[in-house]
């Protein structure tokens, strides 16, 4: 059942990348160029989103369990380390560079563009790196 739900939120939020041109890089470089010909529309999106979380968060907080998992795993961790500064400088460069994040970089497979398989191969490539290296490090 957890899988289904999963599924369908994915599908939700996919629908909603598409809808607001979160999944068109020149739309989000057009957001992110805020000194040239600065495309304000995002801001609209990311405001809807800010907003609808800050209320539905508030509401969540308020109930022991979710509808549908015996527990909430809400984050416990509020210090901010290097790793977390790296690791959010890596993603805006990323982001700015081509106009794609891993959300929209995953809905935009189904379009075959290979600039998109190359970005969602390397950020699966990255991904395996840094376990590969932090298990190393770890040991």
């Amino acid at each position: 059942m957890k899988v289904i739900l999963s599924m369908i939120a994915g599908v939700i939020f996919s629908f909603g990348l598409v809808i607001s041109g979160m999944i068109n890089p020149d739309k989000v470089i057009g957001f992110l160029d805020i000194f040239g010909q600065w495309d304000y529309a995002l801001a609209f999106v990311m405001g809807g989103a800010v907003i609808f979380n800050l209320i539905t968060f508030k509401l969540l907080k308020k109930k022991d369990r979710p509808f549908f998992n015996g527990n909430f795993e809400w984050p416990t961790r509020k210090d901010i380390d290097s790793k977390l500064i790296i690791g959010s400088a890596l993603f805006g460069i990323g982001w700015g560079l081509i106009g794609i994040c891993p959300g929209p970089g995953i809905v935009n497979l189904i379009s075959l563009d290979t600039k998109v398989f190359t970005f969602v191969g390397s950020m699966v490539a990255g991904m395996l790196i840094f376990k590969i290296f932090t298990q190393g490090v770890n040991k």
